[in-house]
């Protein structure tokens, strides 16, 4: 039986950064120790970890995913990721031109925005990731 939480580590590692998951690991508390426990098994171990697409489709579903159902804290976390799965500036445009049609113009609108922010604090000398 394949160990699921030592897989999804290493591969939540790959994608987020040491400096991202050391982060998590040093605010856990009792109230969060048992859902880190669970994506990092769950997302990490058992969905991100397949080797049926490649890391920058993960990415581009995930993104995708995020922005149309809204979650702009998560988008931020993936659209930072693209620089460790090889989605590039031009996938995030693709996938958000879908979120557009199949989730809706305002949802694309915000995460265009945010995609925006993130990329122009990547490409800062000073960005503290």
């Amino acid at each position: 039986m394949p160990d699921f939480a030592a897989k999804g580590t290493a591969t939540r590692r790959r994608v987020l950064g040491d400096a991202h998951v050391d982060r998590s690991i040093a605010a856990q508390t009792p109230m969060d120790a048992p859902f880190q426990a669970l994506i990092t098994d769950a997302a990490w171990g058992h969905v991100w970890s397949r080797d049926t697409i490649s890391a920058r489709e993960r990415s581009m579903m995930t993104i995708a995913l995020l922005a149309g159902l809204g979650n702009e804290e998560e988008l931020v976390l993936h659209l930072r990721a693209t620089a460790n799965t090889g989605a590039s500036r031009d996938d995030v445009l693709e996938a958000l031109l879908h979120v557009a049609i199949y989730a809706g113009v305002p949802r694309a609108n915000s995460a265009i925005r945010i995609a925006k922010q993130v990329f122009a604090a990547m490409d800062s000398p000073k960005d503290p990731a």
